[in-house]
């Protein structure tokens, strides 16, 4: 054995749980003995695509993921997806190839730790094959226990040397940081005090449903969640949906109207907040979170607690008598007749050859099954499928949105596709997004993927054209892409839609085999710049 077979049959012992990548001859070892060791490998067609199919893979069953690249030009082509991992503190493992020490004209030789650090990933190396299995563990641990995306280096030569030493056992998980009693007291007292408090659920909180839920049941709290944490609440005759700029305006009025505020393992950024217009201005505001470093850096907090979200939520719960607080009967009634975005009535814009974003999304959400997964890109189209397109848990609904790059969103889908086997995948696009991640359509086509691909084409780049109002929007605009033509030209099924009534052809593939994507080329209608869109740029 390698090094390079040793460093991959250790990630599988360790329990790597689906491996992506692009194979050249710097990770075909690796990846092979990955492979070889039980551990499942999608071949993606981009290493940008492979990058951000791990992170949703990750994001959405929970399990560590590994990525593998090909060195140099491999890992600059991962790198935007590497940093939307590391901004969403994703527990990721990257293997990539690196040059030797001395191969210091080699075409692919570029400081590598440098530039994934610059992105924010940790970088990582196998320094020596007597060191090979604790530089393995440590990187791994990084990313497992520490949430963080880790790069782990394997210059070329060290992979190819003997394997030293034996395999590595199993490391224990860590504890979970229980927090300190003079804290929880504190908010005991901030949430006895409190009429109307809302607890907002992140990135962070997104093992903590059941806890929140029977937390916010005693204290009378009304629930909402970040984009992130979508679905966490799923049900639940007192939540609000997600807060911040896809917020309804029920939802943004009781936010406002809360005289505590609880962001639990959420970082209450202004994307959260609104610009900070959800919170009203004598409102509380507390932050409970594993990382002291996040604690307060977005907007000041009246207290911050540090602590695992679940066991704060229960030792919290302990010192708390039931309440009625924010829960009375008018307002579950108001939520439960205006809770969702789909209640609030508008008037359909949508044209005999354009059709509304809205109505579109509306008549999805009736059509398609409701064990869904969504993944959403990033483009002025992106609040219609979040907003309008329910999902069924926090696991449902994958949001790739850190970085805010455009292009992410058809290889997420993958990702939380593969993590998610029996429910239908849904992948919400805007057309600058889909063309640019094309080639990961013959990723869906192979795989035979049940995915229904939804393209808002507005043969633009819709938040452009919104933002600069009345600029030149010759660099912005396109002519109309026939999408549904490419789609059918990779082997899925394709539909162009209109009207709702073009629609039923998404019946028609629902009710067939479903043995390959569908894709659907949705000529949505000019909507000015979408709600969101314009709170954003405000």
């Amino acid at each position: 054995m390698n090094v390079a077979e040793q460093v991959g049959t250790a990630l599988a012992r360790l329990g790597v749980a689906h491996a992506f990548g692009v194979v050249g001859s710097g990770n075909f070892v690796v990846t092979n003995a990955l492979r070889a060791a039980g551990v499942p490998f999608t071949a993606a067609r981009h290493e940008g695509g492979a990058a951000t199919m791990a992170d949703a893979y990750a994001r959405t069953s929970g399990r560590p993921a590994v990525v593998t690249t090909h060195q140099g030009c491999g890992l600059t082509n991962a790198l935007t997806g590497i940093a939307e991992a590391a901004k969403s503190r994703t527990p990721l493992l990257v293997l990539t190839g690196d040059t030797p020490g001395a191969a210091v004209t080699s075409n692919f030789r570029i400081d590598q730790d440098a530039a994934v650090t610059a992105v924010g990933a940790v970088a990582e190396r196998v320094h020596t094959p007597a060191s090979a299995m604790a530089d393995t563990v440590r990187a791994f641990r990084q990313a497992t226990h520490d949430r963080r995306t880790v790069v782990l280096g394997l210059p070329l030569d060290v992979q190819a040397a003997d394997a030293v030493g034996s395999l590595p056992d199993v490391p224990e998980p860590p504890l979970p940081v229980r927090p300190h009693p003079d804290a929880v007291a504190a908010l005991a007292a901030l949430v006895e005090r409190a009429r109307r408090p809302v607890f907002v659920a992140g990135r962070g909180a997104r093992a903590a449903g059941p806890e929140l839920a029977e937390l916010a049941e005693t204290a009378g709290a009304l629930l909402a969640t970040s984009a992130v944490a979508n679905g966490l609440f799923a049900g639940n005759p007192f939540a609000l949906g997600i807060a911040g700029g896809f917020a309804t305006p029920l939802a943004a009025e009781l936010i406002a109207g809360a005289d505590l505020v609880v962001g639990w393992g959420a970082a209450l950024n202004r994307w959260t907040t609104g610009h900070g217009r959800l919170l009203g201005p004598d409102a509380t505001v507390v932050q409970v979170d594993l990382d002291p470093a996040a604690l307060g850096v977005h907007r000041p907090v009246d207290l911050g607690v540090l602590g695992d979200v679940a066991l704060t939520a229960r030792d919290l719960a302990a010192l708390l008598g039931p309440r009625t607080g924010y829960r009375t009967g008018e307002v579950r009634e108001r939520i439960a007749a205006r809770g969702r975005w789909r209640d609030v009535p508008f008037t359909d814009a949508s044209t005999g050859d354009r059709i509304d974003p809205r109505a579109l999304n509306v008549r999805l959400d009736e059509l398609l099954p409701a064990d869904r997964v969504v993944a959403v890109d990033s483009g002025n189209f992106m609040g219609y499928p979040s907003a309008y397109l329910g999902v069924p848990d926090q696991f449902g609904f994958c949001f790739t949105q850190a970085f805010q790059s455009i292009g992410l969103g058809l290889a997420t889908a993958i990702g939380a596709a593969l993590a998610s086997p029996g429910r239908l995948p849904v992948a919400a696009l805007g057309d600058g997004g889909a063309l640019m991640s094309v080639a990961e359509l013959d990723t869906v086509v192979r795989l035979g993927l049940p995915m229904v691909i939804v393209v808002h084409n507005d043969d633009a780049y819709g938040a452009e054209v919104h933002h600069f109002t009345g600029q030149d929007h010759g660099a912005v605009r396109f002519p109309d892409t026939d999408l549904a033509a490419i789609g059918a030209g990779f082997g899925a099924a394709s539909l162009t839609v209109r009207t709702l009534a073009d629609l039923d052809g998404v019946t028609a593939w629902l009710n067939g085999p479903r043995d390959r994507p569908l894709v659907v080329d949705a000529k949505v209608t000019d909507d000015g710049g979408a709600w969101w869109l314009a709170d954003a740029f405000r």
